[in-house]
């Protein structure tokens, strides 16, 4: 996780200041001008300038989001002393763990219950029904930039739920989830393929 330094307005939206964890940002490989960072799912391009380079800021990462993205993801909630989780991008030589998420959020669900449990923490969501169309039994979800599994689903009431580990409870966000909160939801790449396929071509005699 990273807390949030500053939020400063900008023309397009505003600049984002991320405080990381220590090896997050200057570990063996630094996080350098236009690499790619998942903040809480959503995918932002760091973007530090000269002009802050010997400011307060100068060891956090910095992100320009715009208007858009934060209409349609949680970030735009998000105030100074906010917690987001972080996660690098994977390069294309390296291992792949979980499934492939690509910090294109589908929505903002909400979460309508928590129910707690020492190795079964679950957590059901709320979806509209573009998108609990993508979202499969024992499939893959990403909650919040956090890869997840299916764990149940409730066609009749458009709500889903994942089971969390204490691993996840403790060094992500979801942890400090409370119903009614809105969280960032982006359903699994290759179904939501295959759902756009059968949905605009599969109609055919072919």
């Amino acid at each position: 996780m990273g807390r949030v330094v500053e939020i400063a307005p900008s023309d397009a939206g505003v600049r984002l200041y991320v405080g990381a964890p220590a090896g997050f940002a200057d570990g063996g490989t630094p996080v350098r001008a236009g690499d790619s960072v998942c903040v809480s799912g959503v995918c932002l391009t760091h973007a530090p300038t000269a002009s802050n380079a010997d400011d307060s800021h100068s060891s956090a990462l910095v992100f320009d989001v715009i208007s858009e993205t934060l209409a349609k993801t949680t970030l735009g909630a998000l105030s100074s002393g906010s917690m987001v989780n972080l996660e690098r991008s994977v390069r294309a030589n390296g291992m792949l763990d979980g499934h492939i998420v690509q910090g294109h959020v589908e929505g903002v669900c909400e979460v309508v219950g928590i129910t707690p449990g020492g190795d079964d923490h679950r957590i059901a969501i709320k979806a509209p029904r573009s998108l609990m169309e993508c979202v499969t039994p024992k499939g893959s979800v990403a909650i919040d930039g956090v890869s997840l599994t299916v764990a149940g689903v409730d066609v009749s009431a458009d709500t889903f739920e994942v089971a969390l580990i204490p691993t996840t409870l403790g060094v992500t966000t979801l942890g400090r989830l409370a119903v009614g909160d809105g969280v960032n939801v982006e359903t699994d790449v290759v179904g939501r393929a295959v759902v756009h396929w059968v949905k605009s071509y599969g109609g055919g005699a072919d």
